[in-house]
């Protein structure tokens, strides 16, 4: 029986070598969008992907050049496309406001033509963000609720998002965007607020600091686990008409919950060591979001599994590791 073809781009991020090593457990023959740099320095740039990069396939292409993203897709000729590659950092974006929409927004728009022109039957992923709610009217968030974005980045998710429904719509394309909430993992990119704690205890209980600064320790996140949230963009895709949906926990959870869980892992008293920075404070901060996942329950089958303090001592052990320190870490996760 011949492989299913799927391409993914962002595939050496978090999401995209979770749903690479999937795609291969399930049998597929994975190809994965990647700039050139990378190629050029595996051990730097691909290191969520050590554990399979010897069974996927990777190509030099941009996002932002859609002759790049053209010739790829006439090489590959996937039966499915997840698009999970984007400037995603949104403390960054006000910064750099041009380059986020339009590597978000163009990239989007050229993936989606190439595979219309080249392999309409292609099933295509979009993964949309809980950022595309921002100052939400309601709560918790599903699928119908209004989206006011307060980011560049919820923004270009925003016109990514119509983008996929008007495919959908106009071509009939199978296209389903994903709105996910927040998920984490080990391999959370350094830049977010979790990965920072978790790295930061290590380094505390390894005694390469003393001190770990954080901004607003109150804000308030729906946090989920990434191996499954991948688990819901395959299943999207696997269903007979298209459409969008909230995946999330529906729990909220503080910044100072994740902080207390993570020293309380490494048996520290997480006062002595957390300086509040207001430099760290996002002056956009969006009014708690929590998502509604009925839809995604309903439809796919599919549920959020691991608790919460399970998803940071996986972090914090982890980083553990990384230092050398052995395992287990000496706290208890409850």
């Amino acid at each position: 029986m011949e492989k299913r073809r799927a391409l993914i781009t962002g595939i050496n991020g978090q999401d995209g070598s979770y749903l690479a090593e999937l795609l291969l457990e399930k049998n597929y023959e994975v190809h994965g969008l990647v700039r050139r740099a990378g190629l050029e320095a595996p051990e730097y740039r691909m290191e969520n992907l050590l554990p399979c990069i010897d069974r996927v396939k990777l190509h030099p292409a941009s996002l932002e050049s859609y002759a790049g993203i053209f010739n790829a897709v006439a090489k590959i000729r996937p039966q499915e496309c997840y698009h999970l590659a984007a400037a995603s950092f949104v403390s960054y974006d006000f910064d750099d406001e041009f380059s986020t929409l339009t590597a978000n927004i163009n990239g989007t728009h050229y993936l989606l033509a190439a595979l219309k022109d080249l392999t309409p039957d292609c099933r295509f992923y979009f993964a949309g963000s809980s950022e595309m709610f921002g100052r939400a009217e309601s709560a918790p968030q599903n699928e119908q609720t209004r989206f006011r974005p307060r980011s560049i980045y919820g923004i270009s998710k925003v016109a990514g998002f119509e983008l996929v429904r008007n495919y959908r719509e106009r071509y009939g394309t199978h296209a389903s965007s994903g709105i996910l909430f927040n998920h984490e993992s080990p391999r959370r990119g350094h830049e977010f607020v979790t990965r920072k704690i978790s790295s930061g205890v290590a380094r505390i209980l390894a005694g390469q600091a003393a001190e770990l600064r954080l901004g607003n320790l109150d804000a308030l996140r729906d946090w989920g686990y990434a191996k499954e949230y991948v688990r819901a963009m395959w299943l999207m895709l696997q269903q007979q008409v298209p459409d969008d949906y909230v995946i999330a926990t529906g729990q909220l959870h503080s910044v100072r919950e994740f902080v207390e869980a993570a020293f309380d892992c490494a048996g520290l008293d997480w006062s002595k060591h957390v300086v509040l920075d207001q430099s760290f404070f996002r002056e956009a901060e969006t009014i708690a979001l929590n998502g509604d996942s009925s839809k995604a329950r309903a439809v796919l089958g599919w549920r959020p599994e691991k608790p919460f303090r399970e998803i940071v001592r996986e972090m914090v052990e982890f980083e553990c590791r990384r230092l050398g320190l052995g395992l287990p870490v000496t706290g208890t996760a409850r």
